[in-house]
């Protein structure tokens, strides 16, 4: 909303959870509508309504898998009255779930750990019997996982690392009567440091019109968790393997790709792909690379020309994230005061912090804050909420 609200584009947001940013933020106004994955039929009702509202047929773009999905499976009522890739929804909402979203990068060759979509017991021990540990456990989305009864180890987790096949199939257990599909998976083994974004967007036509790699240099949580901070690089083989495997499938739109240098063999491998725009991806546009501005002029049909980084001179933070992973690394000895500091010299950019947009700064700050105290008196032997 942000990115092309400052280009002259009149831009709404459309959410189920109130309290997202969206919902405070100076740049545009945001709705609150259902929820897609329990009420569907409601969401599209409400998208249609909202068009009608709006007098016009505008461009929707999705910054979450939820709306990724819900457009997909959606579309042909929502042509109408939204501007979208029709020609690739499809794949996006298969990229947005785990099981189709592994299926379909090793169809076309893209290297990524060994990976199994379970669904019982005697699948997890298949898979655990010959993996070399430790591994991981995945929803096949990442909100499933978030409405598990409260007390649930699982509640609320993107992923759980484990470290013997009887852990494993444990966690797997706590989650089975309420979602027995999981993905299994090896880790790619390496810090933090050794994983990167490739943030794209691709044309109608199929071509690419910009994109740019960051480097992870922090996530919260340490290991598997979201980037807080990154710094553009250079990197021609990243580039290079995402940039084929995007078109082997003819993709279309915003896409993000998440992989990791493995350290025992120096092979990258795929984390994850994300096909809508992040938090990581607003780091393109301090880049150069306006990726949701370029998406935007290929949907209503203007002639886009191809845009490379200009810039790399900068880190990108989200500092929510990094008020989280900070104290984490501390605790794992693997950051000093030294290094914590140097990360914070030279050009810096956020995601999250803008003076401009104050409600939303605001709230940002009194999270690190609140965050950093907790941290303190924690370290001081009490015991305070966070």
């Amino acid at each position: 909303m942000r990115d092309l609200i400052r280009k002259g584009v009149k831009t709404v947001g459309v959410d189920c959870v109130l309290s997202h940013e969206g919902f405070r933020s100076i740049y545009g106004k945001s709705y609150a509508c259902p929820d897609p994955d329990t009420h569907p039929e409601d969401w599209v009702d409400f998208m249609k309504s909202f068009s009608r509202q709006m007098g016009t047929k505008p461009v929707v773009i999705a910054a979450a898998d939820q709306f990724v999905s819900a457009i997909g499976h959606h579309a042909d009522e929502l042509a109408d009255h939204y501007i979208f890739s029709r020609a690739t929804v499809a794949v996006q909402a298969a990229l947005a779930s785990k099981e189709q979203q592994y299926a379909l990068v090793r169809a076309h060759g893209f290297p990524c750990p060994r990976t199994e979509y379970v669904q019982s017991d005697r699948e997890l021990l298949e898979f655990t019997s010959t993996a070399q540990f430790p591994c991981l456990l995945k929803p096949r989305h990442e909100r499933e996982w978030e409405g598990l009864p409260e007390g649930n180890p699982m509640r609320g987790r993107k992923i759980i690392v484990a470290q013997t096949s009887e852990e494993m199939l444990e966690y797997y257990r706590s989650v089975k009567p309420h979602r027995p599909e999981i993905i299994a998976q090896e880790i790619i083994a390496g810090p933090d440091t050794a994983k990167y974004c490739y943030l794209s967007v691709y044309g109608s036509d199929r071509s690419r019109l910009g994109y740019c790699v960051v480097q992870e240099l922090r996530t919260a949580p340490i290991f598997f968790g979201s980037a807080c901070l990154v710094t553009p690089v250079v990197d021609h083989e990243i580039a290079r393997l995402c940039d084929e495997f995007l078109r082997s499938i003819d993709y279309v739109g915003l896409c993000e790709i998440e992989l990791k240098r493995d350290v025992r063999d120096d092979r990258v491998r795929l984390i994850e792909v994300n096909p809508r725009f992040s938090g990581t991806g607003d780091c393109s546009i301090y880049a150069g690379v306006e990726v949701g501005w370029l998406h935007y002029l290929d949907l209503i049909g203007q002639p886009v020309s191809p845009v490379e980084p200009s810039r790399l001179d900068f880190r990108h933070f989200v500092l929510r994230r990094e008020a989280v992973a900070v104290p984490e690394y501390f605790r794992a000895g693997l950051l000093t005061w030294r290094e914590l500091f140097g990360s914070y010299r030279g050009r810096k950019e956020f995601f999250d912090f803008d003076l401009r947009d104050w409600r939303v700064t605001a709230s940002t700050l009194w999270y690190c804050v609140r965050l950093f105290l907790v941290a303190i008196l924690r370290r001081l032997g009490l015991r305070p909420q966070a």
